[in-house]
This record gives structure tokens, sequence and C-alpha cells, in this order.
């Protein structure tokens, strides 16, 4: 049986009068918006703006980013929409969710931020190599920014404030980086001499977990996804740089390191539903979907980038005003490490609507959506 909720007659009120405003207006999918605000951390995958003025290495907001996407090269890590992009869509907002750095406390923040940032990780020294990056401890100390700013709009009402960001939907998905630009550096970073692969991928749960119990805590977070790695070592740049394992089309060992933390985060997620029981998290299984993807008649191409990267892929990005592949709904790669628009869509779609039991953990997102 659903549980019933009191509702504040201030946050009835502001609800009312956001949902008289915005609600009325269709998103793409012919409906009004299901929830009032959509809350996004992470990395690159995520990333939609937050690095453009950052001094860093790990940008995005140049061509051919955005080839595909209306408002050209924005900072997104791929030809066209990101995962959460499209996730949004389904969860009807008629605009994306806008970037932490472009917000500035205006009505924006009313329908969710996005605090993600390329090259980031659960770790804060993760991707220090690149330069600046906004880590998930940072991406936290932001969304406190932005619910001070949420409780100043209904008149300094805190416990309002909450009961409006308990029904919001958060995403969450970090990881990568703590990977490819932390464990998998020895010459830079000492992790993988301090800790096994079972070890790292344990400290990796538990730091993320004491994060996400911040999120919930502090900020009234109640329903959130968390999704996991996708098979890193099959992508070109790691591929191309490390070498492939055995007659393997990937680097084995990195995908055995990067399933060794799924396994934890998928625990991790039941753990956290036994604990704080007036909330929900679920587990995405990035992994999985992305893997049953590559054999899609309709990816043509997945061992290689559409766009053209230096130093044959061994660099990640697209080079500066390249042309890319014309074909790019063929190609499960945008650049030697990121997802084309098309993959982000296969994982978005069954991230949102599972269609195997073994693509979310223990309810997919248009469930949480419900509750």
């Amino acid at each position: 049986m659903k549980e019933s909720y009191y509702c504040n007659p201030a946050i009835c009120c502001f609800l009312f009068i956001l949902f008289s405003v915005s609600g009325s207006v269709h998103g793409r999918h012919d409906r009004g918006q299901l929830v009032p605000c959509f809350f996004i951390f992470g990395a690159s995958s995520f990333d939609n703006g937050n690095n453009n003025a950052l001094p860093t290495l790990v940008k995005s907001n140049y061509p051919p980013y955005g080839i595909d996407f209306p408002a050209g090269p924005t900072g997104r890590f791929s030809n066209g929409r990101n995962i959460v992009d499209i996730i949004s869509e389904f969860l009807g907002f008629e605009d994306y969710i806008p970037s932490f750095a472009s917000t500035v406390g205006g009505e924006d923040i009313l329908k969710g931020v996005n605090y993600a940032s390329g090259g980031s990780g659960i770790r804060a020294e993760t991707g220090q190599h690149n330069g600046a990056r906004i880590s998930m401890d940072a991406q936290l100390q932001n969304h406190q920014i932005t619910v001070s700013r949420l409780i100043n709009r209904l008149g300094q009402n805190e416990s309002a404030a909450k009961e409006y960001l308990n029904k919001c939907i958060y995403a969450a998905g970090l990881g990568t980086n703590d990977y490819v630009s932390n464990y998998f550096l020895p010459q830079l970073y000492p992790t993988s001499r301090i800790y096994t692969p079972e070890q790292y991928a344990l400290v990796l749960a538990q730091q993320y977990s004491q994060q996400l119990k911040t999120l919930y805590t502090n900020y009234g977070a109640r329903k959130i996804a968390l999704f996991g790695l996708a098979q890193l070592g099959c992508a070109p740049s790691v591929v191309a740089s490390n070498g492939a394992t055995n007659g393997s089309a990937c680097v084995d060992y990195i995908n055995d390191a990067v399933q060794l933390f799924n396994n934890r985060l998928k625990e991790l997620v039941g753990e956290l539903n036994r604990n704080l029981t007036d909330a929900k998290f679920i587990y995405v299984n990035v992994y999985e979907i992305a893997s049953e993807a590559t054999s899609y008649p309709s990816f043509k191409v997945i061992d290689a980038p559409c766009c053209p990267v230096a130093s044959n892929n061994t660099l990640i990005f697209c080079t500066i005003n390249q042309t890319p592949c014309p074909n790019r709904d063929e190609y499960f790669y945008w650049d030697a490490l990121h997802l084309s628009d098309a993959t982000n869509m296969v994982i978005a779609n069954r991230s949102y609507n599972a269609q195997s039991p073994t693509d979310t953990y223990p309810i997919d997102i248009s469930d949480l959506v419900k509750l």
C-alpha cells in the first residue's frame, strides 16, 4: 500500500504556484512534469557545462562536441544529449536541468541543478593532474548553496524546503575517474600501491556512502538513482593506452576492477534502503546495459570514436574543429571515452523503464517517480 504524506501548507502553496507556471506546459513527451525537481551529481558523462570556465584540460565546449545538440557545444561530452538530459525529458521537464555554473539563484533552481563536473571523482584528489574539477564533496557544497537559495525563496521556511526536496529525483554517477584518473595511473597516484582492487572498491563505496548520507540527512534527498560504471576497459582510449588483454577486445583487468566497485555499489543500495527506511535508493546497471547495447544491430562501430582523437586514440577528447563521422547514430562511442547520443539514449531508456530484471535494482526510475 502506498504511503500517504501530509503536505505542509507552505509547501503545498508553493507547489501549486510552481506547477501553475510550469506544469501546464507539456514536456517533450506531451505530458506534464512528473516531479518538481531533478538534481544531478556526477562527472563528465553527466556534465553540461560546469567545467567551461575552470582551468582544466577536461572540457568539451568546442566543436565538434554538440554537433547534434540544438545549442551546439555547451560542455556536454557527447555529440548530443547526455544520459541525464534524456531522463529529464522522460520526467517531463520542458527544459534541460541547468548547470550549477549557470544558476544565480533565480527561477532555474526550482526545477533542479546539475552539479556534475568532468574529471571529478568520489575521492578529492582524483583527476587533479588535469587541472580544476568539482569533486563529489565540492558538489555537495554547491548543493548546500542551492538549498540555501531555495529556503530564501520559501520565506526562510526550512521545513517547507525540506519537504519540497523530498519530492525531487536525484541522480549520482561517479567513480569512473577514480579508476581511469587515479587508480590506474600509478605514475601519478599511489592508490594502486596502497589498495588491492578489492580494497579500493570497498574504500570508494564507503566514502560514497558517507556522501550520499549527507545528501539524505542534510538536504532532504529521498529518491536517489545511483549509476554504476560502464566497461571502462573497452573504451578506445583505454585499449589504445594499455593494450587489450590476451586477445580480448578490452582491458580485462580494468573491467574486473570496475565490476568490484559496481558490486559494492549494488550492495550499498540494499544497505541504505534497509537503514534509511523513508528513502529509496536504486542502482542502475550501466555495465550490463552498455555491454548488451554493443550487440545491437544499430551500432555498426563499437571500438572506435566517431570524432577524430589525437595520438591514435590514446588521448580522450575530440580534436577541435575536426569533422566527425557522418553516421553518428551507428557509433557506440563519441570520443575515445564518452558515449554517443544514441548510446546515451539506450542507457537512459533502460534506466527509466527497465527491460531486463538486471537493468536496475530494486526498481527503475519510473517506479521511483511514483513513490
